[in-house]
C-alpha cells in the first residue's frame, strides 16, 4: 500500500478561516466566469460527477461552471471524505472531484480507501496546494488527476473529460515532475543526467558548457555569433528544462555529465 505524505496540513482555526476566505473568492469567480473550451472534445455519453468539498460556496461555483458543459452531469455532492465514499457507493459516478483538505476524512484518506475497495470511480483531486507537494503520492494512492483550485476555471472541464476516459490528468508544467520521478526509480544518476542533456538543443548545450567554463553572456555571444540577449534566452530555456539557475549549478551539472574535467 502506498505511503501518503507525512507533511501535516495547515492548522485549523484562523489559518483555515483565511483559507475559507480564499476559497470563497475563487468560488465567486467561478460563478461569474464562463469556461473556455480547450482541446479535449466533449464526451459522447454524459459524464456523471460527484463533488466533494467542505466549502458550500466553492461547490456552488463548481456546479455552475460544470453546468455549462452538456456532457457533464453533477449527480451528487459531499461535504467530507466519509460522505464522498457513501455517495460514490450509492450513485456510482464516473468521476469524483474531491478537495484534498476537508474536515473528517480528507481527500488523501478517501482516495486510498476507494482504491482499497476497488471502486471504479476516477478520482480527480482539486486542491489549494501546488502539485509538487502531494501529486506523486496521491497518484500512487489511486488518484487519476490533480488540479489546483486556481486553475479550475480554465482546466476543470478538460480534466474531468480526461480522467473519465481512464487517462491521468496533470497540468503540462507538471509533466516533467512525473517524468523525472519515473526515471529516478529506474535509472542511475548518470543516466538521468544524460537524459536531461538530451532535452537541450545543440546551441543550448554550447551555452551551458561555456557558462560552466566561466564565460559571461557577452563573451558567449561573441564565441557563438549571437547577441547577449539571445544568450539570456538560451539560459532561460536551460533553466526551464534543467532547473539550473546559478553558475555553480551549471558547473556541477557539467562536471557530473562529463562536459568538464574535475
Amino acid at each position: 500500500m502506498s505511503v501518503l505524505p507525512t507533511r501535516s496540513l495547515p492548522p485549523r482555526g484562523s489559518a483555515r478561516d483565511a483559507q475559507a476566505d480564499a476559497l470563497a473568492a475563487i468560488g465567486s469567480k467561478l460563478i461569474s466566469q464562463s469556461y473556455a473550451r480547450r482541446g479535449v472534445p466533449a464526451s459522447d455519453t454524459p459524464i456523471r460527477v460527484v463533488l466533494a468539498d467542505d466549502h458550500t460556496l466553492f461547490r456552488a461555483g463548481l456546479r455552475l461552471l460544470l453546468r455549462q458543459s452538456t456532457d457533464i452531469d453533477v449527480v451528487g455532492e459531499a461535504n467530507n471524505g466519509d460522505e464522498a465514499v457513501t455517495t460514490v457507493e450509492r450513485l456510482a459516478p464516473d468521476v469524483l472531484v474531491m478537495d484534498l483538505d476537508m474536515n473528517g476524512s480528507d481527500g488523501a484518506v478517501t482516495t486510498r480507501l476507494l482504491t482499497e475497495r476497488a471502486s471504479s470511480v476516477h478520482v480527480l483531486i482539486l486542491s489549494m496546494y501546488p502539485e509538487e507537494e502531494y501529486l506523486l503520492a496521491l497518484l500512487e494512492a489511486g488518484a487519476c488527476g490533480y488540479l489546483t483550485k486556481e486553475a479550475a476555471e480554465q482546466e476543470l472541464v478538460e480534466a474531468i473529460r480526461v480522467v473519465a476516459r481512464g487517462d491521468v490528468y496533470v497540468r503540462p508544467r507538471v509533466a516533467r515532475l512525473l517524468a523525472t520521478h519515473q526515471r529516478s526509480r529506474t535509472n542511475s544518476p548518470r543516466q538521468r543526467l544524460a537524459e536531461d542533456l538530451n532535452h537541450l538543443s545543440q546551441r543550448e548545450r554550447s551555452v551551458l558548457e561555456l557558462t560552466a567554463q566561466g564565460y559571461g553572456g557577452v563573451e558567449i555571444g561573441e564565441q557563438l555569433g549571437i547577441s547577449n540577449k539571445t544568450v539570456e534566452t538560451y539560459k532561460e530555456r536551460i533553466e526551464e528544462k534543467l532547473g539550473l539557475r546559478h553558475r555553480s549549478e551549471y558547473v556541477r551539472f557539467a562536471l557530473e555529465i562529463g562536459l568538464l574535467h574535475r
